[in-house]
């Protein structure tokens, strides 16, 4: 018996238009963003020249590329007078001030990657090299932690809170929004 493979109807062309339901404009966003930064360092690498690329996503966070980093590149740019006088008008101060905004709005995102990089390498704990004083120290921290996030159905009734719906699990009420 043989069989028939399905015919997939292959790549498509897609119409260039913004993209409507958010969710899928963030996707794609991701995936070109990432295509843009590949295709920059390919050509770093195979032409030996200097790119800086700087893109704002669709939830206003900066990206950007450099090679061999975006700082030295726009600096480049910006101390190169002889480039700038044969191809473009002198620059003016608001292109720089918006320039200088982004540059800082990139190194303001790069710093708090580092500090959550930072912060998840100290919250890793390893069990098996605590000691068991440790143990018990973790264990009152975590059941405090459990108390404070979990509301009892008498102090939850005695507070008055509104928006949020009740689910009831056994002797415990979840607040969720």
């Amino acid at each position: 018996m043989t069989s028939k493979k399905k015919e997939s109807s292959g790549r498509q062309r897609i119409r260039m238009a913004k993209i409507e339901k958010e969710s899928h404009r963030q996707v794609a966003f991701s995936k070109r963003r990432a295509g843009l930064f590949k295709k920059a360092s390919e050509l770093c690498t195979l032409c030996g020249v200097e790119v800086a690329i700087i893109v704002f996503s669709p939830a206003k966070k900066p990206f950007s590329f450099g090679h061999p980093n975006v700082y030295s590149v726009l600096d480049r740019y910006r101390n190169n007078t002889s480039f700038q006088q044969e191809s473009q008008p002198m620059e003016n101060t608001a292109t720089r001030s918006e320039l200088n905004l982004v540059l800082s709005q990139v190194e303001e995102e790069k710093m708090k990657r580092e500090e959550m990089r930072k912060a998840s390498e100290i919250a890793r704990w390893s069990v098996e090299e605590m000691s068991l004083l440790q143990l018990q120290e973790m264990r009152s921290a975590l059941e405090e932690l459990r108390n404070t996030m979990v509301v009892t159905p008498t102090s939850y009734m005695n507070t008055t809170s509104t928006g949020f719906s009740c689910i009831y699990n056994s002797s415990y009420v979840h607040a969720s929004s």
